[in-house]
């Protein structure tokens, strides 16, 4: 029966996973800004690239500065420093609390600030490779600006979660010091 288990556990910890996913996010928060400020707002955002598509999601809460006037992703540039903007999210919500979900197609030049366009090759082939070797370099971020924080209330970093990838790896090693502990009280 444990022989089964483990056999069972392999071959989920083994089944291919889609590698071309890569999931990023960030906690929003006044503290997060450059220069931080008092700010009890809060947010959360998402960002998940698959392929040329770029599909945002995000929350924020508690807006003390008023209504969200802009919100984007900036890069690049190293956490704790400032950069222009890369991809302005259209369309975001006037008001001080709400959500955002946008699917963008990186491959598309209008996808981008004109300055961050022709700072990276001027095309949306070389925009959306800067910004992907942004992302994947920890060097980018959200934020969310209003009237009274016209430089950003809320900020958040975006990382990369691990790749489903690397969960079945770790699946499969577990389960190989699973299968040692057995053969060994079997010996025993």
């Amino acid at each position: 029966m444990k022989i089964r288990l483990f056999l069972a556990a392999t071959l989920l910890a083994a089944a291919p996973l889609p590698a071309s996913v890569i999931v990023y996010s960030a906690t929003l928060s006044g503290i997060n800004e450059v220069p931080s400020n008092g700010s009890t707002a809060f947010g959360s955002i998402t960002v998940t690239l698959n392929g040329n598509d770029l599909t945002v999601s995000e929350t924020f809460s508690g807006l003390l500065g008023g209504a969200a006037s802009a919100a984007h992703i900036h890069c690049c540039a190293i956490p704790g420093t400032s950069v222009g903007v890369a991809v302005p999210f259209t369309g975001f919500p006037s008001a001080t609390s709400g959500t955002y979900d946008h699917i963008f197609d990186l491959s598309q030049a209008g996808t981008y600030i004109v300055a961050f366009l022709n700072g990276n090759g001027g095309t949306g082939a070389s925009a959306e490779a800067a910004l992907i070797a942004g992302l994947n370099s920890g060097l980018a971020y959200a934020n969310i600006h209003n009237s009274i924080f016209p430089g950003g209330e809320i900020r958040g970093q975006l990382a990369a979660v691990p790749e489903p990838a690397t969960w079945g790896m770790t699946g499969l090693a577990l389960a190989g010091v699973l299968l040692a502990g057995t053969r060994r009280r079997i010996s025993a």
